[in-house]
């Protein structure tokens, strides 16, 4: 008959989300002719489901979030358009008040988009330069675009720092215009690029031509780029195709980027001392000389300006453009270029459904900032593809080295920094835009029952 042989209580901790827990297990086993039972180590098991509140409640936090989302899409969109109908006759009495009064609502709509992210538990960390003295100057903003969530993220860190999301410029693919944001987005005279070979010089000419109607005019300071022209995971293996096919490096966590558009805007906007700093092919450029061979030699990588021309975005027709076209205005000029590389957690980005459902943990997403002034800028069109692709190798050992380590470089003028948001100016902009709609639909039902009476006085 089996007795019990006493052996030392072996508690097994277990930590979960649910909880702790205390293992207390017996199996038996048979020793000398007797049943031995005894407590197994190491089998952690816990006193609670595995699964948390934050597990329990996910999906219905995940609808209650997709439903206060397209709620603020329905009160704040059509009431900024609306205030912007309202206020169509002081743009003809002087207009500079009508786009100040525009930007702000603008900001103001942003914010909401940065609140969707921050709500959700989607933190923005800064590091890199200092772009202080960037923020009231005209700045051409080059980042890498990963996934539907760059352009969020970014109002998120934009939104805390003053002045800028009003005199912001987004240069976007053309889809963006059909949808919700494409309304406010026309308003606000952002510009809708066409993507291919066909739309390619087109797209480029009306570039140009928006820059001097709406960007110098509206006195916008920055303007966001993104030179991959798309999506990674959709341009990486026609990317990774042309850098082979070219003897480039292959990169893996960005894609080689398209010229044209940066080309483009450089010769808009480029100050007079900025047309001789980079002279024909043939001739050094003293000042960019030292940075593309330092790069060169980093990468040894020479760009074959030729292959690059014939199968990517440069713009040799851009060169008729001159300063002359801003008026001589200094202001007009391009001032500095902020190169933003954005990094997810592991590689794996957000998306935009994440933000609006935020069902995905909560995590950081890192902007890494390196500025520029437009004088390091070379304007040639083959030393300017040869300074955009290196600012994109510089990318990938950013990325390659963040994703395996978990680190940045240690020369960080500005320290790792969390963007917080004001959830008090939240709540008073989610204010301003409700008693908007409030007064718009009443203006809307006077209306309706004005022209109501008006019929049936006609009529009788």
């Amino acid at each position: 008959m089996g007795h019990y042989i006493p052996r030392p209580t072996v508690h097994v901790r277990c930590v979960t989300e649910a909880g702790v827990g205390y293992i207390h297990t017996k199996k038996k086993r048979k020793a000398r002719g007797h049943t031995l039972l005894y407590r197994k180590r190491n089998r952690p098991v816990c006193n609670m489901p595995c699964y948390s509140l934050r597990n329990i409640i996910k999906y219905p936090r995940a609808v209650l979030r997709t439903i206060l989302v397209v709620a603020n899409n329905i009160y704040c969109v059509p009431t900024y358009l609306v205030w912007m109908f309202l206020l169509l006759p002081l743009r003809k009495i002087h207009e500079s008040y009508y786009y100040r009064i525009e930007g702000i609502l603008f900001h103001w709509l942003l914010a909401n988009v940065s609140m969707w992210s921050f709500t959700a538990g989607y933190e923005v960390v800064e590091m890199g330069d200092d772009i202080t003295t960037a923020f009231d100057k005209r700045t051409l903003v080059l980042a890498n675009h990963q996934s539907t969530s760059d352009v969020p993220l970014l109002m998120a860190a934009f939104n805390a720092k003053k002045g800028i999301l009003p005199n912001i410029m987004w240069i976007m693919d053309r889809l963006f215009k059909y949808t919700n944001f494409g309304a406010v987005s026309l308003v606000h005279q952002d510009f809708f690029i066409a993507s291919g070979k066909k739309n390619r010089e087109k797209s480029l000419q009306q570039l140009k031509s928006h820059i001097l109607q709406c960007y110098v005019p509206r006195r916008r300071k920055w303007m966001v780029l993104f030179p991959e022209g798309g999506f990674l995971r959709k341009r990486k293996e026609v990317s990774q195709r042309f850098a082979e096919k070219n003897n480039l490096p292959v990169l893996n966590n960005v894609t080689l980027p398209r010229v044209g558009a940066m080309k483009a805007i450089m010769d808009m906007l480029g100050a007079p001392s900025d047309m001789d700093v980079c002279p024909p092919a043939s001739t050094s450029a003293p000042v960019t000389q030292d940075a593309a061979v330092k790069q060169s030699e980093s990468n040894n990588t020479i760009i074959n300006s030729e292959a690059i021309n014939k199968d990517d975005d440069d713009c040799d027709t851009c060169k008729e453009a001159s300063y002359a076209m801003l008026n001589g205005q200094a202001g007009g000029c391009l001032e500095y270029v902020l190169d933003i590389t954005i990094a997810y957690p592991q590689g794996k980005p957000l998306d935009l459904p994440n933000i609006v459902h935020g069902m995905r943990d909560p995590c950081q997403t890192f902007l890494f900032y390196k500025l520029y002034h437009s004088s390091e800028v070379p304007r040639e069109s083959e030393s300017l593809t040869q300074w955009l692709y290196n600012r994109f190798y510089e990318k990938e050992k950013l990325l390659e080295e963040f994703y395996r380590s978990g680190s940045w470089p240690a020369c960080c003028t500005v320290p790792s920094t969390v963007v917080h948001q004001d959830l008090l100016r939240f709540l008073l902009i989610h204010l301003f835009f409700i008693t908007s709609t409030y007064v718009h639909l009443q203006l809307i039902l006077m209306l309706i029952n004005y022209t109501n009476v008006m019929y049936v006085y006609m009529l009788s």
